[in-house]
């Protein structure tokens, strides 16, 4: 089995430009935020939804985030910007501008960054004392 060199073990990884990870533009084909909580005294068990964003490059990412539902027209952009070299566990219960994503409602967001990035979607659920949390990647379509 191949090794890491004990030299390059230590190190952390650092892309180039030219192999910066992820993608540009990505989809979240589910979303829905309970109300109902078993943990309402602690913000961090409340039922929530995360998208991680994993800016690996030497830039900022600014991200403009679309949320679309099955009974009325998107709303957004919402904005944030994802340090370079950083990630950022964005809570959809947290973003309020242009307004507040609406619990006990079914949804979808696309995601749109200026640079290559990686997003996953994890889910919360806190209805029942035993919480369930599920995580899984964005769907990624390749952007020139």
């Amino acid at each position: 089995m191949p090794t890491v060199p004990p030299e390059k073990s230590q190190a952390a990884w650092r892309p180039t430009d030219n192999a910066a990870l992820g993608h540009r533009l990505w989809a979240i084909a589910e979303g829905y935020i309970p109300s109902e909580t078993q943990h309402a005294g602690s913000s961090s068990l409340a039922s929530h939804e995360t998208a991680c964003l994993l800016n690996t490059n030497d830039t900022d990412a600014n991200i403009c985030i679309s949320i679309y539902f099955s009974n009325r027209e998107p709303v957004g952009p919402y904005r944030v910007i994802v340090p370079a070299r950083r990630t950022l566990h964005l809570r959809f219960d947290d973003l309020a501008d242009p307004e507040p994503i609406p619990r006990d409602t079914d949804y979808a967001s696309v995601i749109v960054s200026d640079v290559p990035i990686v997003v996953q979607h994890t889910r919360l659920d806190s209805r029942d004392s035993a919480l369930a949390l599920i995580s899984t990647l964005a769907y990624a379509e390749h952007h020139p």
